[in-house]
């Protein structure tokens, strides 16, 4: 496989400049997005306290990122892996210091300006098309193969830092600074990403425009639903965030259950990211490779209980609690499917294949606050929970009894 280093089977992923570059890109670029959802989050409830206007957000940015995602991955395959990684950062820090425009009453009073930030959501959608598929192909043009588990459990554990303390930091600039503050930290991160995937130097291959696009995107469809093991995985994940994410929710928590202001928001958005950072750190140095299909089922069971638990916690630090050991769970499921990624994915591909699990698992992030927020209209708040957790267990009772080859999996078998 190509490679810009060369390095034997018993070297250290961090001893490499190029993937310390590639992580610096992705925890910046994290921290810039985790800020925005916190803050857009809250500044959406704020003008409307309706919680279908919190799941809107997330369809707002999950249209333009379905109709962009597969011509992304087919333009990562084919051009610059490292300028779409640009772009997409550029996109963000412009779309943040609107945000801020918008925040600070610059440009439209507060009783106009809910349309705008759905509108500037939905650029986020469009740059975020291109976030994974960068990051994907260029994880394994800086990585030998051998290094790629590894590499997998220390990238979970850099983005689940960014999950942490995006959260934080978004909810920490709104209660000591405001709104506009907190977004123009986001856009400080992006323009961060910028400089470091400016910064990464790697021999790319050679630009090439000869496949035609809807022929390219339906061979990266092909590999991925015909292999079951793929499939499998990814499908788990995605059904499991559809239904089981809280997340969407946790500003109607805050606000009508527990009764914190924006600090406590950003101590729940970021309980499951340590849970994923230690889980991370532990997967660094003992990567699943016996029962891999297992762990993963287990893992996601988990989540799914966690949530239900999360639900009926009724107190603000049990609630906090909960949400840490479904990182704990999510940080597992995580680390296991992107080795299956990496492990599987032919290198001509790897940007078509990345686009596609940035649909399965990315846009079910966003359909799944929309979900959140039209069932908690229906069904109340809390039911609304429990429900979606019961489903994530029903999910992965179908996955174990369809794909046997998952089930069955050793991380071994891949190499």
């Amino acid at each position: 496989m190509q490679s810009n280093i060369q390095e034997n089977e018993s070297s250290y992923p961090l001893r490499n400049p190029a993937f310390i570059r590639l992580l610096a890109f992705r925890v910046s670029i994290t921290f810039s997005y985790q800020i925005m959802a916190v803050v857009v989050g809250w500044h959406i409830y704020q003008l409307t306290h309706d919680p279908l206007s919190l799941g809107l957000i997330g369809l707002a940015e999950v249209f333009p990122y379905f109709c962009t995602a597969l011509f992304a991955g087919h333009a990562v395959d084919h051009y610059s892996r490292r300028m779409f990684g640009v772009m997409a950062s550029v996109v963000l820090t412009f779309n943040a210091l609107i945000l801020a425009a918008i925040g600070a009453g610059l440009v439209l009073p507060d009783s106009e300006s809910s349309l705008f930030i759905y509108a500037s959501v939905a650029c986020v959608g469009f740059a975020r098309a291109f976030i994974g598929p960068s990051y994907g192909a260029l994880f394994a043009l800086v990585l030998p193969r051998q290094q790629f588990a590894r590499a997998a459990s220390i990238g979970s554990s850099v983005l689940q830092t960014g999950l942490v303390l995006g959260p934080a930091i978004g909810g920490g600039m709104i209660a000591l600074a405001g709104i506009s503050a907190a977004y123009l930290a986001s856009a400080l991160f992006s323009l961060f990403a910028v400089v470091a995937m400016l910064s990464l130097k790697v021999k790319e291959p050679p630009a090439t425009d000869s496949a035609p696009v809807f022929a390219s995107i339906a061979q990266g469809l092909r590999f991925v639903f015909g292999n079951q093991i793929m499939l499998g995985a990814q499908a788990l994940d995605m059904f499991a965030v559809l239904f089981g994410g809280a997340v969407a929710m946790l500003p109607m928590f805050i606000h009508d259950i527990f009764h914190y202001g924006p600090e406590g928001l950003g101590i729940l958005r970021a309980a499951p990211a340590i849970g994923g950072i230690a889980t991370g750190i532990w997967l660094t140095r003992h990567p699943v490779n016996l029962h891999a299909g297992r762990i993963l089922l287990v893992a996601v069971a988990g989540f799914g209980l966690s949530i239900i638990a999360f639900a009926l916690s009724g107190s603000f630090w049990m609630a906090a609690a909960l949400l840490l050991i479904s990182g704990i769970c999510d940080g597992v499921s995580v680390v296991v499917r992107t080795t299956i990624m990496q492990l599987i994915t032919p290198d001509a591909m790897r940007g078509r294949v990345s686009a596609i699990n940035g649909i399965f698992i990315g846009s079910s992030n966003e359909l799944g606050a929309f979900e959140s927020g039209m069932m908690a209209r229906l069904m109340g708040l809390i039911p609304s929970v429990i429900f979606g957790g019961a489903m994530t267990v029903a999910v992965v009772g179908t996955v174990a009894r369809f794909a046997p080859g998952l089930r069955k999996l050793n991380m071994r078998d891949l190499h």
